[in-house]
């Protein structure tokens, strides 16, 4: 299946147009014609089968025939990740997580980071295309980058975990993980987070977990957290 992406329509959309952009790949690359079927989500769970009714290359519109409601996960993960020095380890990260069923994604800067700045457009048509290559119904959450500092102050629901590579009493992930339990990770940049940053963490009540005996790069390491929560989730 094919999936296409409108973040505008709902339950009571009857139908709608694609832009000029979409509109000319559906009719002048993928060669679609009157009557041909398209599936289409608007990234909040909801799958419309849609049958398109004006094929034009400036305005393909489209009549949805049916929808189809996906379950909301029944936990929330989070993953604030600090930036990677090269940009395509990082974009990487978000494709590949997205893939695997993440919610929601946050760039910290860290006090050892190397990359300060992201593109955040690139990043987020990233997140939409592996949505779209995945067959996902739910679009996951790219936050705007904010400081270590400021991102730990904020209450998140749930479980809250740092990993680190320090030599201090960490328990595994599996070990903290509780079914169907929203999570909040962090994960450091590439030279880790400082013994500061450690110290305010876990102040603010995050717990330490190690996420193997190997010492990973932090888009790996990112992305191992990511499929251990979901994995946990989808075993129990």
């Amino acid at each position: 299946m094919q999936l296409f992406y409108n973040p505008d329509i709902n339950e009571t959309t009857e139908s709608f147009s694609f832009d000029k952009e979409e509109s000319r790949h559906i009719i002048k690359v993928l060669r679609k014609k009157d009557s041909d079927i398209l599936h289409v989500t608007n990234g909040s769970g909801l799958l419309f089968e849609t049958e398109i009714t004006l094929a034009s290359d400036n305005k393909c519109t489209v009549q949805i025939l049916s929808i189809t409601k996906a379950d909301k996960p029944k936990f929330h993960l989070h993953l604030a990740v600090a930036p990677t020095k090269m940009n395509d380890r990082f974009e990487w990260f978000l494709e590949k997580a997205t893939e695997i069923g993440i919610q929601e994604i946050t760039p910290i800067i860290c006090d050892r980071s190397e990359r300060k700045v992201i593109n955040k457009e690139r990043f987020e048509k990233i997140i939409l295309s592996a949505m779209k290559q995945s067959n996902e119904t739910f679009l996951p959450k790219l936050n705007d980058p904010i400081s270590f500092k400021e991102f730990i102050k904020q209450q998140n629901e749930g479980l809250q975990l740092i990993a680190h590579c320090e030599e201090t009493d960490k328990k595994t992930l599996k070990e903290m993980l509780k079914p169907n339990e929203d999570v909040t990770l962090l994960i450091g940049p590439e030279g880790d987070f400082s013994e500061k940053e450690i110290a305010l963490a876990l102040e603010q009540n995050y717990k330490a977990v190690t996420l193997g005996n190997t010492r990973l790069r932090t888009e790996t390491a990112a992305l191992v957290g990511c499929h251990s929560v979901v994995f946990f989730n989808e075993n129990i």
